[in-house]
């Protein structure tokens, strides 16, 4: 069984506290988009869990990878048979994407349809937010208004399927420890979510807000340098995305002008899901 796991754009992104259990709280929507690693669950005869990856690196070793986590975990309820379990990463780490989150919960995902385990999704988010603070959100399928840790959702109520997305990606990590100390928490525009999803299109720039975006354009005047050439290319909202250093713009119809950037960025045209 195959699955494409994909990432999430951050519409907003607002740090309004520190939690004592060493996390932040967050307001901010997510947006599902269709740029996607592929996974693949195959059952094995050796009663074994086994990672087999490809495309780009990941850092750390495979016993700390999220899909093993998330075999792991339905693996101690229901006593899984064996699997090879092979990933191939497209979409880069540390990019402010959620694709290795979205990795551990497409994970949960595979492995209830694959076994047909008796399991809820709201069990499975459950699951999902012991593996991290954006999991939570890839077992859903739509835009959705995040708040806490990232583990309270609520439908957003609106999509970005007709839309088109240009994401690109100067290949700079920015780790969250660094992006988070380079902020303060402060508290989110009262109804922001609410005053966005109502508002047209050309009112979204001034509505929402990364707080991670002007610290890392200090640090990284490249952020700024393609912020700068997606407004040009006509995008009616430009943002980084998580704590970066992807960055993105919203067309209402694909761009036809290019982008002058080095071999290395990483640019991809995808639609909204």
């Amino acid at each position: 069984m195959v699955v494409f796991p994909p990432v999430k754009i951050n519409l907003g992104l607002y740090v309004t506290k520190r939690r004592e259990d060493g996390f932040h709280n967050i307001e901010s929507i997510f947006v599902p988009v269709a740029f996607t690693d592929v996974l693949e669950v195959v059952e094995n005869d050796r009663d074994e869990f086994r990672l087999f990856m490809s495309g780009l690196p990941v850092p750390g070793d495979a016993d700390s990878n999220l899909v093993r986590k998330a075999y792991d975990i339905l693996n101690e309820q229901f006593a899984l048979p064996g699997v090879d379990c092979y990933l191939h990463k497209i979409v880069p780490t540390g990019a402010g994407l959620g694709g290795g989150s979205s990795d551990g919960a497409f994970m949960l995902r595979l492995l209830k349809a694959k076994f047909d385990l008796p399991i809820s999704n709201e069990q499975l988010m459950k699951h999902a937010a012991t593996l991290g603070s954006d999991c939570p959100f890839f077992i859903q399928d739509s835009a959705c208004n995040v708040k806490g840790r990232g583990e309270i959702l609520e439908p957003a109520g609106f999509s970005l399927r007709n839309k088109w997305i240009v994401l690109i990606n100067p290949g700079i990590h920015v780790s969250t420890r660094q992006a988070f100390g380079l902020i303060e928490p402060n508290t989110a525009p009262s109804g922001w979510m609410e005053k966005l999803i109502s508002a047209p299109y050309t009112a979204w720039q001034e509505l929402a807000v990364n707080d991670f975006e002007a610290p890392v354009k200090r640090l990284y005047p490249e952020i700024a340098d393609i912020l700068e050439s997606l407004k040009k290319a006509g995008a009616f909202y430009v943002s980084m995305t998580g704590s970066g250093s992807t960055c993105y713009g919203i067309f209402h119809q694909s761009p036809d002008v290019g982008f002058d950037f080095p071999e290395n960025y990483l640019i991809k045209l995808v639609k909204g899901i």
